[in-house]
């Protein structure tokens, strides 16, 4: 199978802006308009709710999955992680809405979910225990893709660790806004965990 075709299937994958079709077909809203005009999970959850961003955030943690399978199911040799990021490119870069996409956590984790669910796993576990300290998703997103690079040291995986770096400061530098606003204290909590937005209320 080309594997230029896997990357190009991959990307376009990536490239599925779930929360803003999501908002626009069954709720008549552009969320990139509200919130923190992100497209990801996070502003979905924050401006159409629950069940909206549950979905988003399945349908973004799948196009992950899916891609990173593809040269498995395709009989490819190459990396299943070189394709799988490009699916995170996409995300970040998306086609359909002018590249101006999402900060590709969720779909980073549904790549690491297809290679190495035990880790995954582990890294969900660090970013729970984070929200539910801090009630802060950017903060307890960036150290828990940090941590995730460091754990990678302990697969018997080189190349995944080198491309998990790379996804690392890929999505820290993705959020430099969330940092500025983390150091001023003007950075947006979620109404649940021992600081969450409600408290202050």
């Amino acid at each position: 199978m080309n594997i230029l075709f896997l990357m190009i299937i991959a990307y376009l994958l990536g490239s599925i802006p779930s929360g803003v079709w999501i908002g626009k077909l069954l709720y008549h809203k552009d969320i990139r308009e509200y919130g923190s005009g992100n497209t990801g999970a996070t502003n979905t959850f924050r401006i159409l709710g629950v069940k909206a961003g549950t979905i988003a955030l399945i349908i973004d943690v799948m196009k992950g999955v899916v891609a990173t399978y593809l040269p498995i199911w395709l009989g490819s040799d190459i990396h299943p992680i070189f394709i799988g990021v490009f699916a995170i490119l996409g995300h970040v870069f998306p086609l359909y809405i002018k590249f101006k996409g999402g900060k590709a956590v969720a779909t980073s984790a549904g790549v690491a979910l297809a290679l190495h669910p035990i880790f995954l796993l582990i890294f969900v576990g660090v970013f729970l225990i984070i929200l539910f300290t801090t009630s802060i998703v950017s903060i307890s997103s960036i150290l828990a893709v940090l941590f995730a690079a460091i754990g990678s040291f302990f697969l018997n995986d080189p190349i995944f660790t080198i491309v998990i770096w790379f996804v690392a400061f890929l999505i820290v530098y993705l959020h430099r806004e969330n940092i500025k606003r983390l150091k001023n204290g003007t950075e947006s909590r979620v109404p649940f965990g021992l600081r969450s937005s409600k408290k202050d209320n």
